[in-house]
């Protein structure tokens, strides 16, 4: 299995191409709790935009065993993501730990802002095999995050999106989906749904 199917990202794995569909509003405001639930906002630097997620939590998660074939057969996960702030908040890091009747899932997802393009790239990397996927790139907007890729399965070029949505202080959704022809049609292949646990 191609392991760009287990996680592109991150999970807490967020990422884009120059153009994408308009974003709809989905994120609630600042509560006041501490800095590091601040949610993605159009006032402060994208640098920030993850700063909300800095914390433990716990995973659930979904994945379409065989993408783009088919087949609808799913299987589940729980376990645990650990987002930590890097350089100075100007990076985060993404450790993931989840497992399931299906097996055991571990990897580390490295996210990068570029202020100049204003644009955030994921770089995930299993650790079954050590070999990093090719970056998403994108950014959030009303305080939901969309990023593109480009990239191959079973040696087929495809597009691969990657959504968080529904971002509140203690939650955050996860989709991930493929195309195979262009972007006209998305096959969602990855849901997860992150809850707090603590910091």
């Amino acid at each position: 299995m191609d392991m760009r199917v287990l996680v592109r990202t991150g999970l807490s794995f967020c990422l884009l191409s120059a153009a994408w569909p308009p974003s709809p509003a989905g994120a609630q405001q600042n509560t006041g709790a501490s800095p590091h639930h601040n949610l993605p906002s159009a006032k402060q630097s994208g640098q920030h935009d993850f700063d909300w997620e800095i914390g433990a939590w716990k995973t659930h998660l979904k994945r379409r065993l065989r993408p783009l074939t088919g087949s609808d057969e799913w299987v589940e996960y729980q376990g645990t993501s650990i987002v930590r702030q890097v350089l100075d908040g100007r990076a985060n890091l993404v450790e993931l730990e989840v497992q399931g009747p299906a097996g055991r899932i571990e990897g580390v997802s490295l996210r990068l802002y570029d202020p100049k393009a204003k644009l955030w790239s994921l770089h995930y990397a299993s650790i079954a095999n050590g070999a990093l996927t090719p970056p998403v790139i994108g950014r959030f907007e009303s305080g939901r995050g969309e990023f593109f890729a480009s990239d191959t399965l079973d040696g087929r070029p495809i597009r691969v999106r990657f959504v968080i949505s529904d971002i509140t202080p203690d939650s955050a959704h996860f989709e991930q989906a493929f195309s195979a022809d262009g972007g006209k049609t998305w096959e969602t292949n990855w849901i997860a749904t992150d809850t707090r646990t603590g910091d």
